[in-house]
């Protein structure tokens, strides 16, 4: 009779399908949590003496801690990077804007992955993968679009990549599954609190959810709400005490993430996962955890992260790993977290490894491995004349940056002392290792030649909404040299 009871059972997930299941131990909640331009360095937790981070503080005591974890240096690499699984070169991203943000439509996305699987899956605030309708997230795997165009809110660049005509961080017009919304409120509180009403609907459904929540904050222009830039006032100059306002008002959104998955009573089976995309930026004059570099540089200022992970029925918390991982692991990570094997396309697409050994059992065997550094952003068709600028490659202990210098970063973590004259085999094996990595990358370019539609397509479909028009375009639309200096004067330079 027991066994006619299983038989049963199996048959009916087969008839039925994923959907048939809801968040269960093999399968659970996920929620992941990407702040923007916000480093290592920027949370009370990890040694920052003048911010308060509390309810990180907290949620990173509960986790397990990747104390050597890297990002890319800006920000639609890193998004790309985790969406596949790989490197962003090879999926066509090479800069932030003119077409060059744009995730190859040949790559298959984490969202779509955990969709197979019977996932609702939601993004709330930054995509900038792309703002043509085919690059859009409802066209990559995700249910619920809740978002903001191009790189940051208000912002505006030749071609594609553009943000609702006169957007800022308090009241902005936001696409929200195809029709743009005029938002009242802040923009962070705007986007966590979309998030958590989807959350909360999602929990009459008889499925576990996905939901990406990725705020514009701490991006420059730095704004927030006028209590949270006082908090720090005088302690600091005023731009890094509105960015760690900024910072402080994301920690209290997150508090009260954290407290409402705990009142649904889904905290024990739901995976949550805080992180940064970058380097930080306004703060590392403050404190930058003694690292070199800050967002747009090789070196580990721009690509050492926080990464926290918690999930409560599924490892145990309060553990901090050593080992070398990243963004591209995230994507192998879920996969067989929910039990996605991976198809022998996908195979073929992720590089990343799965992290769930070492989030298991954080002393976990763990291979040594190489990891490439790129901040790309060259001019357009330049890309041979940029193989080796701004570009490092490291293991578990040496990193190799621009071709010319070597740092011991067991030594060495804050990469001061140049030791490439004696090492000559470990500079030799990087640099064979890069050269392999380049030519495996150059066919994948597939964006840099491209050409962008004239005007941006969010600012169209807005004025097709609410009216407005070209005469508009033209004062906001920048040829791809005035776009590039523009873009100098928002990105930090490497190093910086």
């Amino acid at each position: 009779m027991k066994q006619r009871k299983r038989l049963l059972v199996v048959s009916l997930v087969l008839a039925f399908g994923s959907h048939a299941l809801a968040a269960s131990p093999g399968r659970p909640n996920i929620v992941l949590v990407m702040v923007d331009d916000i480093g290592y360095g920027d949370f009370s937790c990890l040694g920052n003496p003048i911010i308060r981070t509390p309810n990180v503080d907290a949620f990173a005591k509960q986790s397990v801690r990747f104390a050597d974890f890297h990002v890319s240096p800006t920000c639609a690499p890193t998004r790309a990077a985790l969406m596949t699984g790989r490197h962003e070169f090879k999926s066509g991203v090479t800069h932030t804007i003119l077409e060059r943000e744009r995730l190859s439509l040949k790559a298959t996305t984490l969202a779509q992955v955990l969709k197979s699987k019977g996932y609702a899956t939601g993004v709330f605030g930054k995509w900038h993968l792309g703002d043509e309708d085919a690059y859009q997230p409802g066209k990559r795997g995700f249910d619920e679009v809740f978002i903001h165009g191009a790189g940051g809110i208000g912002q505006t660049y030749a071609g594609s990549g553009g943000d609702a005509p006169g957007n800022s961080y308090f009241n902005p017009a936001i696409l929200h599954n195809g029709t743009f919304e005029k938002t009242t409120g802040y923009c962070t509180d705007l986007f966590f609190n979309q998030a958590l009403a989807w959350i909360g609907s999602e929990q009459k459904r008889d499925a576990p959810f996905f939901a990406m929540i990725t705020p514009n904050a701490a991006h420059s222009p730095l704004d927030c709400p006028a209590e949270y830039a006082q908090r720090h006032a005088g302690q600091v100059p005023e731009n890094v005490a509105k960015f760690y306002g900024m910072i402080e008002n994301i920690d209290d959104n997150f508090g009260t993430l954290i407290a409402k998955l705990k009142a649904w009573g889904i905290e024990n089976n739901t995976l949550v996962i805080f992180m940064t995309d970058n380097g930080g930026t306004a703060g590392t004059r403050t404190y930058n955890a003694g690292m070199r570099g800050n967002k747009g540089s090789p070196y580990q200022g721009g690509t050492r992260v926080p990464s926290f992970w918690r999930w409560p029925s599924g490892f145990k918390g309060d553990a901090e790993v050593d080992a070398l991982a990243a963004h591209i692991d995230i994507f192998p990570t879920l996969a067989e977290i929910v039990g996605v094997p991976l198809s022998e396309p996908l195979r073929k697409q992720v590089e990343g490894r799965s992290l769930l050994p070492l989030l298991k059992d954080h002393r976990a065997q763990w291979p040594d491995r190489t990891l490439v550094t790129h901040v790309g952003r060259w001019n357009r068709g330049k890309f041979e004349q940029a193989k080796h600028a701004n570009v490092s490659i490291r293991n578990s202990q040496f990193t190799l940056v621009n071709n010319t210098e070597l740092y011991d970063l067991k030594a060495d973590p804050g990469e001061t002392k140049n030791v490439i004259a004696e090492h000559p085999e470990v500079v030799a094996s990087l640099r064979t290792a890069y050269d392999a990595w380049w030519r495996d990358v150059l066919p994948c370019l597939e964006n840099e030649a491209a050409v962008g539609p004239k005007v941006n397509p969010f600012k169209a479909r807005y004025w097709k909404q609410f009216g407005g028009g070209p005469d508009e375009a033209l004062r906001l639309r920048m040829d791809p040299g005035q776009a590039n200096k523009a873009a100098a004067k928002t990105e930090p330079k490497p190093g910086k």
